[in-house]
């Protein structure tokens, strides 16, 4: 008896431990973006960084091909998912960092907790208390106060701005969505294989999107009068590869599965408050490596953000986040 006790609590602290490390890893992938876009439009950026994703995911997808077997509905699903998922939630999002700072964009990501309590409250029949009402309005304040601490004027590069941040929020908003389908398919199916392939689908998606244009730009040229450049590869410095690298493999391929094995093994209620260290870490990353300024607008509205977080995480009345993808 002792022996099950000592291994499952073993069990318990390596699945907080994933948690924990996938946390520190979604934390850093702001970072990792920023010193990307310094040589490259948001669109390759974004590409070349799933296309790590995919080479990270591709060993599962193999393994689990002969196994993995989806109906016409689940076929539409997962492919909306990775629509979502995948160009339109990445586009968003890094759009809004090309025209944010680092440190701003990470604390937006800070509501996505309690964006979460609130889909389950209105699709998921769960309910909130006075509390979890309370916390879930003190992030909105603290998102609203972010935001205003942002220029209206055009972004300059190093400067937050409202267009910038209200990009990021609509990035989780699409996430959510995303969140929310993938569900379905996760109640009949191994969770990360459903990411595997919700990846790869996305990628391919994404490399019709941004490559396609290119491809066709003789056809495309004359009538659009618009002139297509190829993605960016002979003059991208090692610097680049290493943090589009990092962000691919790390900081998507690896941080889905450390969550995803994390929490079906200890509670979701407590696994999510290692959510939070996402904008913890990417705000202080951005204020510490990349020089930025965070005004007390914005310090007031991230501690909001993370309080609330943290209030609802800690309290097992939250949805559990089956997988999330940053």
């Amino acid at each position: 008896m002792a022996k099950h006790s000592t291994a499952g609590q073993r069990t318990a602290l390596l699945g907080y431990g994933a948690c924990a490390l996938a946390g520190c890893l979604w934390g850093t992938g702001f970072y990792w973006g920023r010193l990307a876009l310094d040589e490259m439009s948001v669109e390759h950026m974004v590409l070349y960084r799933f296309l790590f994703a995919s080479l990270g995911m591709l060993p599962l997808v193999l393994a689990n091909r002969r196994r993995f077997h989806l109906t016409g509905g689940e076929t539409r699903t997962l492919l909306l998912s990775a629509a979502l998922g995948v160009p339109i939630q990445f586009l968003l999002q890094f759009h809004g960092l090309a025209l944010s700072t680092v440190s701003h964009a990470s604390l937006m990501v800070g509501a996505m907790p309690v964006l979460l309590a609130a889909a389950a409250t209105l699709f998921a029949g769960e309910r909130l208390d006075w509390l979890g009402w309370l916390a879930l309005c003190g992030s909105t304040l603290g998102a609203a106060l972010i935001a205003l601490g942002g220029s209206r004027a055009p972004a300059t590069r190093g400067g937050p701005s409202l267009t910038g941040d209200l990009l990021v929020v609509a990035s989780l908003f699409t996430a959510l969505a995303w969140i929310l389908l993938s569900k379905k398919l996760m109640q009949t199916h191994s969770p990360p294989v459903v990411t595997a392939y919700t990846i790869l689908a996305g990628t391919v998606m994404l490399a019709v999107l941004i490559l396609g244009p290119w491809l066709l730009s003789p056809l495309l040229s004359p009538v659009t009068h618009h002139r297509f450049q190829p993605p960016p590869f002979a003059h991208v410095s090692s610097t680049a590869w290493a943090a589009l690298a990092i962000s691919g493999l790390l900081c998507t391929a690896t941080t889905t599965l450390l969550w995803n094995w994390g929490i079906h093994h200890v509670p979701a209620s407590r696994a999510g408050v290692f959510l939070n260290i996402e904008p913890a870490l990417g705000s202080w990353l951005g204020v510490q490596l990349l020089g930025e300024h965070l005004g007390p607008y914005a310090w007031a509205g991230g501690a909001l953000i993370l309080a609330a977080a943290i209030t609802l995480t800690t309290r097992g009345h939250e949805p559990e986040p089956d997988i999330i993808l940053e």
